[in-house]
């Protein structure tokens, strides 16, 4: 056998594996959705145990079936609380498809919510090359401002017209299962939508809720460390985040190749901590249930919420 043909047997071996990994990615994994679980212990000493169900870029179509379906199931966890950190559709027209697959979760009495927004709660996706995504300094300019817009206000009616709190820029009490919660929420930092300004300020009202016997949340979607220093300096117990999609694509041993944002590699997804100065806040990232509609791949990372139960601190 010749040189010539070695190299091209090869290449084509290469090719057909390539494309097998991308069929993979594309057809079955992307579609693998995973319950994830962790004990997070944040509550006060005796505290009963609280159920939050961390739901994330779910990045809905109307057509995606299969993942309406598999969200309408986790109502059957009965959760306390769930925590939407946002990207919840993937295009304009998805709004009524987010109702059908959040509704028997919108629709439990005994379940509260609150909820931020991703930058495709705001603005419709387009196409990107993916390797923009890995290119240091790429993976988190702002998004162009002139793209098509979703209608915002009609996800926004949706959450509240259920109780469900905005926690975009917004700070609220809210009682939970016999714990007594002050959450802390920003917009999109992706996006230049937190702002600063009002987060810090939040500090007299964290302390404040912090001496009434509160735990303090904070909910954001993409976990910029300008954010997330910004609620472990304030006070917050716990943070919750999305945006990563755990890395979308990752390398087996190795992981997630980018976070699209500042966030360290290592903690792409997950249940980690966030340190600032001499103090740790549990950070819980998720890797989301979906994918831009222009990149319908997942590798190593399959798509998930997660089932956190909030018990009492040792």
């Amino acid at each position: 056998m010749s040189l010539l043909t070695k190299t091209a047997r090869a290449a084509g071996w290469g090719a057909a594996a390539s494309a097998a990994v991308v069929g993979y990615a594309s057809l079955i994994e992307r579609k693998q959705y995973t319950l994830r679980e962790f004990m997070l212990p944040v509550l006060p000493v005796g505290a009963t145990e609280v159920r939050v169900l961390h739901v994330s870029d779910i990045h809905l179509s109307p057509r995606q079936h299969d993942k309406i379906a598999w969200l309408k199931t986790l109502t059957f966890l009965e959760p306390d609380l769930v925590i939407d950190t946002g990207d919840n559709v993937g295009r304009a027209d998805a709004i009524p498809a987010l109702s059908e697959a959040l509704g028997p979760l919108l629709l439990r009495t005994t379940t509260a919510g609150v909820f931020v927004d991703g930058s495709n709660d705001v603005f419709a996706p387009i196409a990107r090359n993916p390797l923009s995504y890995i290119v240091p300094g790429r993976a988190h300019t702002l998004i162009p401002q002139t793209r098509e817009r979703i209608d915002t206000a009609a996800i926004h009616s949706l959450f509240a017209d259920h109780g469900w709190l905005d926690l975009n820029d917004q700070a609220a009490s809210l009682g939970v299962a016999g714990s007594e919660f002050f959450f802390v929420g920003t917009g999109d930092a992706h996006i230049d939508d937190a702002d600063m300004d009002v987060l810090h300020g939040r500090a007299a009202e964290v302390a404040a809720a912090r001496d009434a016997g509160k735990v303090v949340i904070g909910v954001t979607h993409a976990p910029y460390q300008r954010v997330l220093d910004a609620l472990v300096q304030i006070g917050a117990d716990a943070i919750f985040a999305g945006h990563t999609h755990g890395g979308q694509v990752c390398v087996p041993g190795f992981g997630a190749l980018t976070t699209n944002c500042d966030l360290p590699l290592s903690q792409a997804k997950g249940l980690s901590s966030w340190t600032l100065d001499d103090r740790s806040v549990p950070l819980h990232v998720s890797a989301g249930l979906g994918t831009s509609i222009y990149a319908p791949v997942r590798f190593a990372c399959k798509p998930e919420a997660t089932l956190l139960t909030l018990t009492a601190r040792p």
